[in-house]
């Protein structure tokens, strides 16, 4: 079940204090809060969701050695146009531009 974001409406209509609660998607949004009964008003916020193209999904698809495991040879620059082999078990250790 999805995590919802609510405020407490102050008696102004200003924001009050906030919580989360649990609730179906399909459950209508809250007009009270269920134990105390303040008027509260659900606030809109992003999902935080584990995706698939995550930064940490990313750098693991992109690691040395998830590279080398699915065949793949990889070589970073190692200065003044040499590139040294980090991931791989085929080619040349380095290459040069010269």
């Amino acid at each position: 079940m999805p995590t919802y974001r609510y405020v407490f409406v102050r008696p102004d209509g200003s924001d009050g204090d906030a919580f989360e609660w649990f609730q179906k998607m399909s459950d209508p949004a809250l007009e009270t809060h269920p134990e105390n009964g303040k008027p509260v008003r659900r606030v809109p916020s992003v999902p935080n969701l584990p995706l698939a193209h995550s930064d940490a999904a990313e750098k693991t698809k992109m690691s040395n050695k998830n590279l080398e495991r699915m065949g793949f040879t990889k070589y970073e620059r190692a200065g003044d146009g040499v590139y040294e082999k980090k991931a791989g078990k085929d080619g040349p250790r380095t290459i040069s531009a010269d």
